[in-house]
């Protein structure tokens, strides 16, 4: 007998008149994908689960009372009334002056203006004391420690902590630094502004070479980077992971992760990085880059017709 093995919460059951019998029907994740999307960046902009569930509640209905946002979302009457003001402080929520109380959401676009401005804002006042942090750090009695080189290693996580360490690391480069990119991590490290920076040290005559497979887009985006030392490797590296050595003494080694817990694939790849200093790693690497470096060509780019 066939068995129908949905999670309940994703199908609802329905009659169908015309053959008699009931039918299960998948539910239409459009609309809770796209609230996913605005939750997850909401919590990136500072707020809490509930403060999120709270605010798309407001917005998604009229004026409500504290009681009706605590009874509709499950929370408790006083952890409501904090989170409303809460929200209330942050500008994302207005109370109407009527009896009893009411509370409305601000709209979307002005809420989310709201919260990145509050965010910049933070950032300016962290970049105005940043000097006097150091200045006060650098006024501490310092130990009389024996410095010793150590091989060390650094997990990251996510596009936006990758992206940072590649521009630190090209950043205090003294002579050379190789790159090998994959056509996925290309793309997304020439948006970041990772390749401007390589440009301007291009033009300070530090030996700069990148590796990449060849694909039109690969093409595309080494036409707008504009090395000179740029060349494709054969479709022998195919999975290769994208690694940046930077005077072979650091390296970054990028890894995409696309199975979650279960071995199942998940739609979006997930990102993380290991930065090293690890001599053999790196020596490893090296070997890996120079082989494939002197086994191809230099990039013929070719123009749209």
């Amino acid at each position: 007998m066939e068995t129908f093995a949905e999670d309940s919460e994703e199908v609802v059951k329905l009659y169908d008149e015309h053959a008699g019998v009931w039918k299960f029907v998948r539910k239409d994740r459009g609309p809770l994908k796209s609230i996913e999307i605005i939750e997850s960046m909401f919590q990136k902009l500072g707020l809490s689960k509930n403060e999120i569930r709270v605010y798309v509640y407001l917005a998604r209905s009229k004026e409500r009372k504290a009681g009706e946002v605590s009874e509709a979302l499950s929370l408790h009457r006083t952890e409501t009334y904090r989170i409303l003001r809460d929200l209330e402080k942050r500008g994302l929520v207005s109370s109407v002056f009527e009896k009893p109380l009411k509370f409305i959401a601000t709209p979307f676009e002005r809420a989310i203006e709201a919260l990145i401005e509050a965010k910049k804002l933070r950032i300016q006042r962290l970049e105005s004391r940043k000097q006097r942090l150091i200045d006060i750090w650098l006024s501490l009695p310092q130990p009389q420690v024996k410095f010793t080189r150590k091989e060390v290693f650094q997990i990251l996580e996510g596009e936006e902590q990758i992206d940072l360490k590649a521009n630190e690391i090209i950043q205090g480069t003294e002579r050379e630094i190789k790159i090998f990119a994959s056509m996925e991590d290309l793309g997304r490290l020439y948006y970041s502004g990772f390749f401007d920076e390589l440009e301007r040290l291009s033009k300070k005559d530090f030996d700069i070479k990148l590796l990449t497979t060849s694909s039109s887009k690969s093409r595309f985006f080494i036409d707008k980077i504009k090395l000179v030392d740029a060349r494709v490797a054969g479709s022998d590296v195919e999975g290769v992971p994208t690694f940046i050595l930077v005077d072979q003494e650091q390296l970054l080694f990028m890894i995409r992760k696309n199975v979650d817990d279960s071995g199942e694939r998940v739609k979006r790849e997930k990102i993380a990085a290991l930065w090293t200093n690890y001599e053999a790693f790196i020596n490893a690497l090296e070997k890996l880059f120079s082989e494939l470096w002197n086994a191809e060509k230099p990039l013929e780019i070719i123009s749209p017709s």
